[in-house]
């Protein structure tokens, strides 16, 4: 039995080594045969079959978030060097004096920064930018080609400054700042013929790009701000009233770069509502990263602030809000602003309401961003707000931006 077995395995070998084998007196081709075998299995039964579940897009994590959002960048420019000019003369058969035929060096490329409304982050700004070469020059009066100038896209909101100064306000969507020039092209000998000078031996280089080291900083442009301090509700309010995800715990600090919603009204009309950071007692003393968030305070042109209505004292919170905001920048806690006395839903929150109405002069309108209550009130308010800032000046400055 087993020498059987043996000689029939090696005749299988043999037949498949040729690529034929032989079935029912019919010779089939290998790949038909192996086909018919691998029909007999089935794919589609579950112990066999890969399960497949819905695939759906996860929220990244705060964590995760942060990773992208940069709103500080140290930039270094190096603009692009010209191209050469070129010392040559005119060589053709029977004419012996053609006269000098060296062209110019092309321009090199320019380093420019421009605003993209798509573009919501500095994280994709490289600290080093190097302009592109002008061609050099070549013989028979050809001119060598200007560089392309780089372009750096940047959101909207974003300041250029050098050495602490403020040298360019990028707030409209397309605005170009030509950070660096590049530098001019050599002149070839052709440009140095005249009467008195036949035929010119001179041709000058290219001259060297600037070179400039840039402060690149993003406030965040929004109309609304909602300013507080941590575990105030911020996250939770501007998921309650826009189409932002910022990531919600019961935990302070969870917020760890701003986020910006959109309303959408009726009209078809958009505004824009940033979630700060929350700030801490000294922030305008830079203590934790104080400073870099009152940043985007300032780009607000309308103030959201929210308070805590199951503290003790949600007065109070106000009072040091107002003055860290003034601390940074006076007169800024004096722009258009709402109180929003949010948490309602939580105990002792309508005792704390009564008294805060009697001790501040703001409108105050309180609201549950668990359970969305009063969160229409704050939509139509907002844009009461935003209608009022469109027909008069803000000390924000600039145009109103329309999203």
């Amino acid at each position: 039995m087993a020498a059987a077995v043996k000689s029939l395995a090696l005749s299988w070998a043999l037949t498949l080594r040729s690529g034929r084998i032989l079935i029912d007196g019919t010779h089939l081709d290998r790949y038909r045969w192996s086909s018919r075998i691998i029909r007999t299995f089935s794919l589609s039964c579950e112990l066999c079959g890969k399960h497949r579940e819905n695939q759906r897009k996860k929220e990244l994590s705060e964590k995760k978030l942060s990773r992208y959002f940069v709103d500080q960048r140290r930039v270094k420019l190096e603009a692009g060097s010209g191209g050469n000019g070129v010392c040559s003369f005119h060589s053709e058969p029977r004419k012996e004096w053609g006269g000098p035929d060296g062209g110019n060096g092309g321009n090199g490329g320019d380093i420019i920064i421009k605003v993209n409304q798509q573009v919501k982050s500095l994280s994709l700004v490289s600290s080093v930018y190097r302009g592109e070469n002008g061609e050099s020059g070549r013989s028979k009066n050809c001119y060598g080609r200007n560089a392309n100038p780089t372009y750096i896209p940047v959101p909207v909101g974003t300041v250029v400054k050098e050495q602490g100064q403020t040298v360019a306000d990028m707030a409209l969507h397309g605005q170009e700042y030509v950070a660096v020039h590049g530098g001019a092209g050599g002149k070839g000998n052709r440009f140095f013929l005249s009467n008195e000078n036949r035929a010119p031996m001179t041709a000058t280089p290219g001259e060297p790009g600037e070179d400039r080291v840039l402060q690149l900083e993003l406030r965040t442009m929004a109309h609304a701000g909602l300013v507080g301090f941590p575990n105030a509700g911020k996250s939770s309010l501007l998921r309650a009233i826009s189409n932002a995800r910022p990531a919600v715990a019961s935990y302070p600090f969870t917020t760890l770069s701003p986020h910006v919603g959109i309303i959408n009204y009726r009209d078809h009309e958009q505004l824009a509502v940033a979630d700060i950071p929350g700030l801490i007692r000294g922030a305008h003393l830079n203590r934790g990263l104080g400073v870099s968030f009152l940043r985007h305070i300032e780009r607000c042109r309308f103030l959201l602030f929210v308070l805590d209505m199951s503290s003790p004292s949600p007065w109070e919170q106000l009072h040091h809000l107002e003055y860290e905001l003034d601390q940074y920048q006076p007169g800024l806690s004096r722009r258009p602003n709402v109180i929003v006395a949010n948490k309602m839903d939580l105990g002792g929150a309508r005792e704390n309401l009564e008294a805060l109405i009697g001790r501040v002069g703001h409108r105050v309108i309180p609201v549950s961003a668990l359970t969305g209550h009063g969160t229409e009130e704050l939509v139509l308010y907002l844009r009461e707000l935003y209608d009022g800032d469109l027909q008069s000046d803000n000390p924000a400055g600039g145009k109103p931006l329309r999203w």
